[in-house]
């Protein structure tokens, strides 16, 4: 019998792909989260799930999603809506659009530590791929991949356990922008950042780069092909065994389809003072309220990387701390560590609570 620590090493990784039908929010998130619970917890060596969604949003784990979405307009054009469990920022996904999840062991051979190695590993395999297609990408930190300074894929992680770890792409076979304008309620602070002064300079597609009609099917080939040249392992096409549905069906049933997820416990309390700032990390969006001169309560979302884990951490140790500069810096270097927030540093985050502050004291 192979240990679970040698299947996870393995060269022969397994393959979900799906070129039957689009699959529900809940359905593809829940398959995604229990890859690196299979990885972790089953003796799984790392599996790859390629598929498309139908018609969805899905923000990240740290958004606000009645600040991101104009729910009405998802609702009146059928669109579906839900929260990953990855960091990052709102995706638009569909029929022509490749998702991608993947469960791996952070330990593995060629995977680089933290979420920046992670991201540089992955982008090479998703880069390869490209360039198998015809087309010549880059990684653009913090988690694109750019053809020609357009995007053309997000990239997205989360550690699992702290022995394996979820990685999430949305590639743009093909898109809807007047469906995203219409449905996605951007920041002021983002549309004013030169990069999304208009969606359509700010994308592109692989259909749009090739200038002719390409097929889902052939891009989930040249990605597989591209893992397999990258991490020198062979695919075994497979479905999820008896366990592994057990964990979806789970997930589904807690996870992604109850409102506290989806809307999550991360609301803001009425008048707290916002501050938005965008930065390396993303945007960066602080809610905040002051007894006194302290720190009565603080909440820390945006579309960066993180944990909760870390994001408590953070904010548990602000509580009752005074709302001085000098007194709320010193505060977060007490528990801060390299890449807690994924591209930020402490001045930086305490910039966007103090400007929080100033318009608390507004309210």
């Amino acid at each position: 019998m192979v240990s679970a620590s040698k299947k996870a090493m393995s060269r022969e990784w397994r393959l979900f792909k799906n070129l039957e039908r689009s699959v529900s929010t809940a359905e593809g998130l829940a398959v995604d989260d229990a890859l690196p619970r299979s990885v972790a917890g089953h003796g799984s060596s790392p599996i790859l799930h390629l598929y498309t969604f139908i018609p969805s949003v899905i923000v990240g784990k740290y958004q606000d999603i009645k600040a991101a979405l104009r729910l009405d307009r998802c609702r009146a054009r059928g669109v579906e809506y839900n929260r990953r469990s990855t960091g990052g920022g709102t995706v638009i996904m569909g029929p022509e659009i490749v998702a991608l999840g993947l469960g791996i062991n952070v330990d593995y051979p060629g995977l680089r530590k933290g979420v920046g190695g992670v991201f540089e590993s992955l982008s090479r395999v998703l880069i390869r791929a490209l360039d198998h297609v015809g087309i010549r990408a880059r990684f653009q930190p913090k988690n694109d991949l750019e053809v020609n300074g357009r995007k053309i894929a997000g990239l997205s992680a989360a550690a699992e356990a702290d022995t394996s770890l979820l990685f999430h792409t949305s590639l743009l076979v093909d898109f809807d922008i007047p469906l995203m304008t219409d449905i996605m309620n951007t920041p002021a602070i983002k549309l004013a950042d030169k990069g999304y002064n208009c969606f359509s300079q700010r994308m592109t597609t692989v259909r749009a780069e090739l200038g002719r009609d390409f097929g889902i099917a052939e891009m989930m080939f040249a990605i597989q092909k591209a893992f397999e040249e990258e991490f020198g392992i062979a695919f075994q096409e497979d479905s999820p065994d008896e366990w592994e549905q057990d964990v979806v069906r789970r997930l589904i049933k807690e996870r992604y389809t109850r409102e506290e997820w989806i809307f999550s416990h991360r609301h803001p309390r009425a008048r707290m003072g916002v501050g938005r700032l965008k930065t390396r990390a993303g945007l960066l969006e602080i809610y905040l309220s002051l007894s006194g001169g302290s720190i009565e309560h603080v909440l820390i979302t945006g579309d960066f990387f993180s944990t909760s884990k870390d994001l408590h951490r953070i904010e548990n140790t602000l509580k009752w701390t005074s709302a001085r500069r000098e007194s709320i810096e010193a505060n977060i270097t007490s528990v801060w560590h390299d890449d807690m927030i994924y591209g930020l540093d402490i001045s930086t985050l305490t910039e966007a609570i103090l400007l929080a502050k100033q318009n608390q004291v507004r309210l």
